[in-house]
C-alpha cells in the first residue's frame, strides 16, 4: 500500500523560514530509516504559497491565480510518499516523525493512494495495468573471487549507502559443508542504496568467473557528486569512457573499478539542453 504522509503548513513554513540545522538533521535520519526499511520512496519540502499558483478551470477554460493563499493550516508544506504493508504501518511510521519540527507542533495528514484493484474493469483500466507488468524491486548480484568485504566496505564508503549485511560461510548452518579456507569469506553480503540493493558473495574456486557484459548504472542529480564517486571507483581500476558531457547526459562515464567491477555513472538529460 501506497501512502502520502503530508505536513500541513504553518505560520513559519508560509513566511519562508528555513528549517534549523537540528530539525535538518532530525529529517535526514527519519528518511533515513524508512529508506532502510524500504518504505520511503520519496519527498520533498514546498516553498510557501506565495511563489506558486492554482489553476483553476471552468467549462474547460484555464485560470492561473497566483498566491499567498489563506486559511494556511489547510495547505500543504510538504510531503513523504511511503510504501506499506498496512494503514496501521503508515500510521506507526508518521508517529514517528521528528520532534523537533515546530518544537513538536505540526499537523500531518495520511492519505491513500488508489490502485487499478479500487476500480471496475474497463479498455482504460487494462491500459493502465500492462504498465504494472514490472517486478516490484529489482536488486544486482555480484561475484567475487575472495575480496568481497573489501569491495563491499568500499563501494559503501563511495555511494553512502548502508552496509546492512555481511556474512560469512562459516556464520551459516552449512558451514560443516565447506572448506575451512572458506569459512571467513562472504557468503551473502547486502548495501542498501536509496531502498534498492547491491548483494555480493564470495565464489569458491573454478566457480568464481570475472563480471563481463554488466554494469551497474548509478544516477546522480548532482554533477559534482556524480564525478566525485566516477573518480573514487575509477581509482586503481581502469576507465572505460570518460566522464564528460554527451548527447544523452550532461555527464555520463563508465569505468571498471580494482575488483573488476563495471560502472556506469551518469547526471543529467535536463541539463543538456
Amino acid at each position: 500500500m501506497k501512502y502520502m504522509l503530508m505536513r500541513k503548513a504553518d505560520a513559519d513554513t508560509e513566511n519562508g523560514v528555513m528549517p534549523t540545522d537540528d530539525l535538518l538533521q532530525a529529517m535526514a535520519d527519519y528518511n533515513e530509516r524508512m529508506t532502510q526499511a524500504g518504505v520511503f520512496t520519496g519527498g520533498d519540502g514546498l516553498w510557501p504559497t506565495r511563489e506558486g499558483c492554482r489553476i483553476q478551470f471552468r467549462n474547460g477554460e484555464p485560470t492561473v491565480v497566483n498566491g499567498p493563499f489563506e486559511q494556511t493550516s489547510e495547505l500543504l508544506a510538504g510531503y513523504s510518499v511511503l510504501e506499506v504493508d498496512s494503514f496501521e504501518d503508515a500510521i506507526a511510521w508518521a508517529k514517528q516523525w521528528p520532534k523537533e519540527d515546530a518544537g513538536g507542533n505540526v499537523t500531518l495528514e495520511l492519505r491513500r493512494y488508489f490502485t487499478l484493484e479500487d476500480f471496475a474493469p474497463s479498455p482504460a483500466l487494462e491500459k493502465h495495468r500492462s504498465q504494472e507488468k514490472l517486478p516490484r524491486e529489482m536488486n544486482v548480484h555480484v561475484a567475487f573471487g575472495g575480496n568481497c568485504r573489501e569491495a563491499m566496505e568500499f563501494y559503501a564508503k563511495v555511494t553512502a549507502g548502508t552496509l546492512e549485511a555481511v556474512i560469512t560461510y562459516g556464520e551459516t548452518p552449512a558451514a560443516e559443508d565447506v572448506p575451512k579456507e572458506m569459512h571467513d569469506r562472504v557468503v551473502h553480503s547486502s548495501l542498501n542504496i536509496r531502498g534498492r540493493r547491491l548483494m555480493g558473495a564470495d565464489m569458491a574456486g573454478d566457480c568464481y568467473q570475472a563480471p563481463q557484459g554488466t554494469q551497474i548504472h548509478l544516477e546522480y542529480d548532482d554533477t559534482k557528486q556524480a564525478e566525485r564517486v566516477f573518480r573514487a571507483l575509477s581509482e586503481g581500476g581502469a576507465e572505460i569512457m570518460p566522464f564528460e558531457q554527451t548527447f544523452w547526459a550532461h555527464r555520463f562515464g563508465m569505468t571498471k573499478d580494482r575488483f573488476g567491477v563495471q560502472w556506469m555513472i551518469s547526471s543529467g538529460l535536463e541539463q543538456c539542453q
